[in-house]
C-alpha cells in the first residue's frame, strides 16, 4: 500500500513541478517546490517545516536560504522567541505558492479523469478517512 501511494505521490510531485517550471519558475528545483505545501509555510518556523517535510533543520534552512536569495521569502525574528525565525512569503513567494496550488489542483483533476468521477470520489473519501484515523491531530487536512 505504501509503495503504491508513494508512486502516485511522485507522479503528482512531477506534475506540479513540471507545471510550475512551465509557468516560468525555472530557477527552482523539485526540493524548492516541495517546501510549498498545503496548508502553506507563511508564518511557520523553519523547524516546523523540517518536521512536516521529515527532513533535517539544516536541509530546510538550506532550501529556505536559497528561496530567500531568489526573493520568494524572508526569515524574520519570531516576536515570541528572539532565537527563532518566522518564514514570511514575499509577493513573489505568494505568486509561487498560488502556482504550486494551481498545479496541484490540475494533477488532482487529471487523476479524477484517469479513474473517473465516481471512483475518484470514493478514493478521496477513503483518503480523508485515513487521514482522520491516522492523524487525529491534523485539522488542516481534508
Amino acid at each position: 500500500m505504501g509503495s503504491r501511494m508513494r508512486l502516485v505521490w511522485q507522479w503528482v510531485r512531477t506534475r506540479i513541478y513540471d507545471g510550475v517550471v512551465a509557468a516560468g519558475y525555472d530557477d527552482l528545483n523539485r526540493s524548492h517546490i516541495g517546501v510549498f505545501r498545503f496548508p502553506g509555510i507563511d508564518g511557520l518556523r523553519p523547524s516546523e517545516v523540517a518536521q512536516e517535510m521529515q527532513i533535517t533543520k539544516q536541509s530546510v534552512n538550506e532550501l529556505l536560504g536559497h528561496l530567500e536569495r531568489l526573493g520568494y521569502l524572508v526569515r524574520e525574528l519570531d516576536p515570541n522567541d528572539s532565537r527563532a525565525r518566522i518564514i514570511r512569503l514575499t509577493n513573489a513567494g505568494r505568486k509561487l505558492e498560488r502556482a504550486v496550488l494551481r498545479e496541484a489542483r490540475a494533477a488532482e483533476a487529471e487523476i479524477a479523469e484517469l479513474v473517473g468521477p465516481r471512483r475518484f470520489a470514493q478514493l478521496r473519501t477513503a483518503l480523508d478517512e485515513l487521514v482522520r484515523l491516522t492523524n487525529p491531530e491534523r485539522t488542516d487536512v481534508a
